[in-house]
């Protein structure tokens, strides 16, 4: 007897599968194209905490060249600074020379005379990292050859001189889309990057022009909020600086592992502040899990700057893997007088910062339950900058907080000393 014929399976589900991919390759022609600046979002694996470094521009400005640069990060190397998180070592503007006949970016051959590539080697050997500085468009805010056109050409070079962090600034930008542009050097970036698997650091500097806490997660790695800090008299050096903290705070819910706010450099230790507005800055950056970037002379700060840029409790609220960006949650009726509060990692546990913008000594307090939404009870507190041990404080903790001084406290509810 003949083995009965069974019917042939196969052919019809292939039908099938023909018939479906047809009709998903017709909806997909006919759906709008995604725009390009839309395209790509950045993932880039780094700067899951703030970064931490050193950044040359308010203290050299354009009076920049190789040596300052090895000897500043040597200085990073040597004096705890390193120890204590900081690794990238950053050049900004002034570095370029003239672009090669191919339109290559090369460096001044007087300031770097034998080119980036064995100042980038020698930070590695140190065990830092290495930043550069470019700009989105013509040229540099100091005239100096820009990227605008150049954007895939610049990130591959960066990528094979090693650099770890890459620095776009807005100057000469007439007629450009800050979005667009940021795009072009982020898929730059990628894709260089890419090719020598080594991921690079975007930081974004329009100064917050178009709104970049809007796109920059989605762009760079950090994007700045505001304008320069800048130098000058000190007392409206101090307004400014305060200004700023004002508009970075705004953007608090916005920042997480791998995109941060950036308020600009640290102005720590340039000897523009005094020393307790130097440490309210280095406080509030901590608070908003902002990069760290120094723009001193790390070879010569005083004891108290050293004091005040390696404790590891305050660079610790700044470092905290939760990523949450501190917010003021009080303040009195002036305003001079605020209360910030961020949520750590560990959990029940806080940095509450007691922050006085006005000049007098004023006493402040802040309260478990307003401040942290706790029920009435005891919390163990710890003061990271007075440095003394732990102390119990029931449903509150009241401290005098000097002018333009700030208070900076660990706060862990339950009786006992606060996790170290």
């Amino acid at each position: 007897m003949a083995t009965p014929r069974v019917p042939n399976q196969t052919l019809p589900r292939v039908i099938l599968l023909a018939v479906f991919l047809a009709l998903v390759m017709t909806v997909i022609s006919r759906a709008p194209a995604l725009p390009a600046s839309h395209a790509v979002a950045l993932s880039n694996g780094v700067a899951l905490t703030p970064p931490m470094g050193w950044n040359s521009w308010y203290w050299l400005q354009c009076n920049i060249a190789a040596g300052d640069v090895e000897r500043a990060a040597y200085a990073i190397a040597t004096n705890g600074m390193r120890e204590a998180g900081y690794s990238y070592v950053n050049v900004d503007d002034c570095w370029q020379g003239n672009r090669a006949q191919d339109g290559t970016i090369t460096a001044d051959p007087d300031r770097f005379p034998d080119g980036m590539k064995p100042v980038v080697d020698y930070i590695h050997s140190l065990h830092l990292k290495f930043g550069i500085y470019t700009d989105a468009g013509s040229a540099t805010c100091m005239g100096f050859p820009g990227s605008l056109g150049h954007e895939q050409q610049d990130a591959d070079t960066y990528a094979g001189w090693g650099v770890d962090f890459v620095k776009v600034d807005w100057c000469n930008s007439d007629g450009l889309d800050p979005r667009s542009q940021y795009d072009t050097m982020r898929d730059a970036l990628q894709t260089a990057s890419a090719t020598v698997r080594h991921p690079m650091v975007f930081s974004i500097c329009d100064w917050g022009v178009d709104s970049p806490w809007s796109w920059g997660p989605n762009i760079g790695n950090m994007w700045r909020t505001a304008a320069d800090i800048g130098y000058g008299d000190p007392r409206s050096l101090w307004d400014r600086l305060v200004g700023t903290v004002d508009q970075n705070a705004g953007h608090a819910a916005v920042a997480h592992p791998g995109a941060w706010n950036d308020p600009d450099a640290l102005e720590v230790g340039l000897g523009w502040l005094n020393d307790v507005e130097d440490r309210s800055q280095f406080t509030l950056w901590a608070m908003m899990a902002a990069p760290l970037l120094l723009s001193n002379d790390p070879g010569s700060i005083s004891s108290y700057t050293k004091a005040t840029v390696t404790n590891r409790d305050v660079i610790a609220i700044d470092q905290d893997s939760a990523g949450v960006q501190g917010s003021v949650v009080g303040q009195d009726s002036t305003g001079q007088l605020q209360v910030w509060v961020k949520p750590l990692s560990t959990p029940g546990t806080w940095a509450v910062a007691l922050f006085n913008r006005g000049s007098r000594e004023a006493e402040m307090r802040t309260d478990w339950r307003h401040d942290l939404g706790l029920a009435s009870g005891t919390a163990a507190v710890r003061d990271l900058w007075g440095g003394s041990p732990a102390t119990t404080a029931r449903d509150g903790y009241s401290a005098r907080v000097p002018g333009h001084g700030v208070v900076l406290l660990k706060v862990t509810t339950g009786a006992g000393p606060a996790p170290r």
